[in-house]
């Protein structure tokens, strides 16, 4: 299994030159609680750092800034983490825990943007793994019984 068939392809990206009010009005509309922050060199999205809406909330509004005249460059966290499209999501998660993650673009092996995955999305895996591993034991027994009779 590859990270790129777990993220979430429709990614929803602002410039480092948007506001910080425009970056939350994007979350409020598109019902997600972040934006990669992108470069768009050649028309291609390339991850540069990522908003939170608890980045709002902890580097703006709790400090009385002004979200509108503060740009979204100004706030992301640029110390990014990205998984490759073909990675491991099993190093993905132990990357993510290391760092205290909850959210990683997912790029291609140009460094393009792919998606993203979160751990909701990593947690629905382990979930569908979890499952599969407790089919073992039952079909074990029905293979035993029709051997033994």
């Amino acid at each position: 299994m590859e990270v790129r068939t777990l993220c979430t392809t429709d990614t929803v990206c602002c410039g480092r030159h948007e506001s910080v009010q425009g970056a939350a009005l994007l979350m409020r509309k598109h019902h997600v609680g972040d934006v990669v922050v992108v470069d768009e060199p050649d028309g291609e999205r390339t991850p540069i750092g990522i908003v939170t809406d608890r980045d709002i909330v902890v580097s703006v509004i709790a400090l009385g800034l002004d979200p509108v005249g503060l740009e979204v460059g100004d706030i992301m966290s640029d110390d990014l983490l990205v998984a490759g499209e073909h990675d491991d999501p099993y190093l993905t998660i132990e990357h993510m825990r290391l760092r205290g993650i909850r959210r990683v673009p997912v790029v291609t092996e140009n460094g393009n943007l792919a998606g993203i995955v979160s751990a909701d999305d990593l947690l629905v895996f382990l979930a569908e793994e979890m499952e599969e591993l407790s089919r073992i034991s039952p079909y074990q027994q029905q293979h035993e019984r029709r051997a033994r009779q």
